[in-house]
């Protein structure tokens, strides 16, 4: 469609009486006609839902693997084994003859965890040395990592219980604090009501924002605001509400499709007020289509605005405290959260739809949601009505075609060079972007871990052990006692309005049971609602309650002594080690910001290598698609693209890893052995899409809309081993499933080049693909004529 069509599909009817509704007829007609943005609110939505439904169809996570190697082989390892064999959620991959060989196997992927029995283990049990099992878990693949190591500390746990000497539960010794779990909100600890949950709206909130900037935008790039104002009659609030009023109408229902697949299709319970929900998702719908609508005002450029719409889209799920929560952030990623309209209405999501909490608790998130909408609306507005009193529709400037490059390699490589540097919009996307996400991205993330967690208290025993224990849960790292409530039904009511995410009950004759010998259990209450958080606080608990436990029983002797040793060795005789592997400190952006890193480079490259394609069509037409897709142009342009995006592979690979104390590899070879590849295959992608691409705001729309959803295909986020056959497949696709993997592995983990063999060949294996396909898409356009 040209753009002289595109205006007349947009021109209201002669018998139409200009205003609201005849604004909003122009705007349904050019949807209508404009296949992009078709694709946009009806096509690409339903495809994001489709494939996130489909990757966390499986709300339990099962089948993660792990490596076993036994050095005592004596039965009663053997009971060690069986339990870890049976553990829910994993499963025995290999039995490794060493340690060695077990670690290799958890850096090359083979498994996600590892457990060693080691020699003499018996034999030191049967002396009361209280032996050691280990399990080695990778948390630099964050949830697959904890998710295993839980399952195999409690399957190693219940082994070790079966082994207490009945000596050890008489009365002589205190009895030990035991903490009774609680989960509030989800039960189950249902990935999919916590994830989906937020990911659905993420997706759609980048969808509603671009769609709204390209409905905009396009009326400076080639429909025209004098056409558009004239169909209001003039009124500039008429223009503006009009405008955006299908897409209000559109996306409200692509909302509602979302409940329906968590609600509906996955039976996830809902708790709360269905009115809140509504207006808090029209003041969300709202909220981003006069955000999108005000940058392209403010700019009155399509590129430029869409570039800006995704910088303020694009990162905001880690900014929304969904993944990290947002008492652990610093104070930027805390002040920036507060302008994001999507960060108060997940808050609305998770009170009302999974915490059930009462109406009234959620007016400020309401409040703040309903400012942001108005403030982006009235700012829309009063851009608008300044643009009315400017002279409409002036002559565009004339695009100078571009001279052809000569067929060979050296001059493809000089001519893209050029066009890269030349044009702001490339150059945005391919050396300014990556520079400007990496500074920004990171940052809600940089807190690492949570601490002090605020927790509730209820003492109804008020002695000397419930004293101490108060005391141990305060000085604990991951949490702090910030109420201590009278009542449960006081300290609930904490908990709905997020004063606490977790209640420590401590009953009535505790100290009594203690001083028995029987067991004491500590009812905790903990939400769920962002697992994060759940984990953490549940951790703090169970630490404190442990040691208090001890120290009761050594009876305030010292920690190393014999004595201490003693009644550990007899209330358990053996003792299950932890050891987190190349992440140890457990932190949140050490796990995530390496794999985003990966991905931001893709996107990148790949928008800017595919709207290459389209600008050179919008200066030359269709000889200038054919002239690009020659086996020499696509090589020379591939070579361009690379010596442009190394800069940025040496800032996310070298520099900023070490900035912000993640881990990094100093083998640089290797990295840079591994990012060829991966940079070839996404520069010869990105030419192959944008050879069918006759407008530069093409692949940035398309590729923007889909880049969470390829993030969780890729298996650092969500285990690879819950995501369906067929989407595993499909996601191999695209080079970050390769490059991902292997670069983090790389990178983060220590792994070889001959570790990661597999997603080094299989860039190789996608570059070479890539770059035939965009070789072979000229022949398609040989029969056409030059425009």
């Amino acid at each position: 469609m040209t753009a002289a069509d595109g205006a007349e599909a947009t021109r209201p009817a002669p018998a139409e009486a200009p205003g609201l509704v005849a604004v909003m007829a122009r705007e349904v007609r050019w949807i209508a006609a404009d296949r992009l943005a078709l694709l946009l609110v009806l096509a690409i939505p339903l495809i994001a839902f489709a494939l996130l439904a489909a990757t966390f169809g499986h709300a339990v996570v099962r089948g993660l693997k792990v490596d076993v190697v036994d050095a005592d082989r004596t039965p009663t390892s053997m009971t060690f084994v069986h339990a870890i064999q049976a553990a829910p959620g994993t499963e025995v991959a290999q039995r490794s003859g060493d340690l060695s060989a077990a670690m290799h196997a958890v850096r090359s992927g083979a498994v996600i965890a590892a457990v060693y029995i080691p020699e003499d283990f018996e034999r030191d049990l049967l002396a009361g040395r209280r032996p050691q099992v280990v399990i080695f878990s990778n948390k630099q693949y964050f949830s697959p990592g904890n998710i295993a190591q839980g399952a195999l500390t409690a399957a190693a746990n219940a082994a070790a219980a079966t082994l207490v000497p009945a000596a050890a539960k008489t009365a002589g010794r205190p009895g030990p604090l035991v903490v009774e779990q609680y989960v509030l909100t989800n039960p189950a600890l249902n990935y999919v009501q916590f994830l989906l949950r937020a990911v659905l709206p993420t997706v759609l909130h980048v969808l509603i924002a671009i769609s709204g900037g390209y409905a905009v935008g396009s009326e400076f790039a080639a429909r025209g605001m004098k056409s558009w104002l004239q169909a209001a009659g003039g009124s500039a609030l008429t223009a503006l509400v009009g405008k955006l009023a299908p897409y209000f109408g559109i996306y409200l229902v692509m909302l509602a499709v979302g409940v329906g697949i968590i609600h509906g299709l996955y039976g996830v319970p809902f708790r709360g007020s269905p009115l809140v929900i509504a207006v808090a998702a029209c003041l969300f719908v709202m909220a981003y289509l006069c955000l999108a609508a005000l940058l392209q005002l403010l700019t009155k450029s399509l590129p430029v605005g869409l570039s800006l719409t995704g910088i303020f889209c694009s990162p905001a799920f880690g900014f929304a405290g969904v993944g990290f929560p947002i008492i652990g952030m610093n104070a930027f990623a805390q002040g920036w959260g507060l302008l994001l309209p999507l960060r108060w209405y997940i808050q609305i999501l998770f009170d009302e739809g999974a915490r059930g909490v009462p109406v009234a608790d959620t007016a400020v998130p309401m409040l703040a949601l309903g400012v942001l909408a108005l403030a982006f609306f009235g700012f829309a507005l009063m851009r608008l009505l300044a643009l009315v009193s400017l002279p409409m529709d002036a002559p565009r400037p004339e695009v100078r075609p571009e001279a052809a490059a000569p067929q060979t390699v050296v001059g493809a490589f000089r001519n893209e060079y050029a066009r890269v540097l030349g044009d702001t919009g490339l150059f945005s996307l391919i050396v300014a972007a990556p520079i400007l996400y990496g500074v920004f991205y990171p940052q809600p993330y940089l807190g690492q871990l949570v601490r002090d967690i605020p927790v509730a208290v209820v003492d109804d025993d008020h002695t000397d052990v419930s004293r101490t224990l108060i005391e141990t849960l305060n000085a604990d790292e991951a949490i702090t006692v910030a109420v201590q409530a009278p009542t449960l039904a006081d300290a609930r009511a904490a908990l709905q309005r997020r004063e606490v995410f977790g209640i420590v009950g401590i009953p009535e004759g505790t100290a009594r049971e203690v001083l028995k010998g029987n067991e004491a259990r500590v009812p905790a209450f903990v939400d769920s609602a962002y697992f994060l958080l759940y984990n953490r606080t549940l951790q703090g608990i169970s630490e404190a309650a442990a040691q208090v436990t001890a120290d009761t029983a050594s009876g305030g002797a010292r920690a190393d002594g014999s004595q201490t040793r003693s009644a550990r060795a007899a209330g358990s005789p053996v003792e299950v080690l932890v050891e987190p592997l190349f992440n140890p400190t457990g932190g949140y952006g050490s796990y995530v910001v390496p794999a985003a890193f990966v991905l931001i480079l893709q996107q990148t490259l790949l928008m800017g290598a595919a709207t290459a394609g389209g600008v050179a069509f919008e200066r030359g037409g269709v000889a200038a698609r054919r002239h690009r897709t020659g086996a020499r142009a696509v090589l020379g342009q591939a070579l361009a693209h690379l010596c442009l995006a190394l800069p940025a592979v040496g800032l996310y690979l070298v520099v900023l890893p070490r900035v912000f104390g993640f881990s990094a590899s100093p083998h640089l070879l290797d990295l840079l052995a591994f990012a060829l590849p991966f940079l070839l295959a996404v520069s010869f992608m990105g030419q192959f899409l944008g050879a069918f691409f006759r407008r530069r705001e093409t692949a940035m729309l398309l590729i923007i809309a889909l880049s969470l959803p390829m993030f969780f295909l890729v298996g650092v986020a969500w285990p690879i081993e819950a995501i369906p056959e067929a989407l595993r497949r499909a996601s191999a696709l695209f080079p970050s499933s390769f490059g991902i993997d292997g670069l983090v592995r790389l990178n983060q983990m220590g792994a070889t080049l001959g570790d990661v063999r597999a997603d080094w060949v299989g860039l190789w294996g996608l570059a070479l693909a890539y770059a035939a396909l965009a070789v072979g898409a000229g022949r398609l356009f040989r029969g056409e004529r030059a425009q």
